[in-house]
């Protein structure tokens, strides 16, 4: 499997900014892309950014123009670059990855980083 490591999150005053960090780490694995999801209390978990090999990356309407998401595929680490965040951003965020593991298709999450933004 491809272990996943969250960093970065915390507590903000609306308006403020919070950069997310997802180390990919494992043997054997091809990243397809990685994504950040994100689950409020009595919410489902919903995406916020999504970012291909490749570079291509797409965003929920609600985070385009504040939420930016970044890759190195060097390390195989991912960012999330959140701007003007609000109240409403307030969620426990996961790294996602799918992956080829030992010739096996698979997704695999992260333990999650907690993020209150307080108004």
């Amino acid at each position: 499997q491809v272990q996943l490591v969250e960093s970065g999150g915390g507590s903000v005053q609306a308006g403020g900014s919070l950069r997310l960090s997802c180390a990919a780490s494992g043997s054997g694995f091809s990243i397809n892309y990685m994504a950040w999801l994100r689950q409020a209390p009595n919410s489902e978990r919903e995406l916020v950014a999504r970012i291909a090999y490749c570079g291509t990356s797409n965003y929920a309407d609600s985070e385009k123009g504040r939420f930016t998401i970044s890759r190195d595929n060097a390390d195989n680490t991912k960012y999330l670059q959140m701007n003007d965040l609000k109240p409403e951003d307030t969620a426990v965020y996961y790294c996602n990855a799918n992956a080829v593991v030992s010739g096996v298709l698979r997704e695999d999450w992260g333990q999650g980083t907690q993020v209150t933004v307080s108004s």
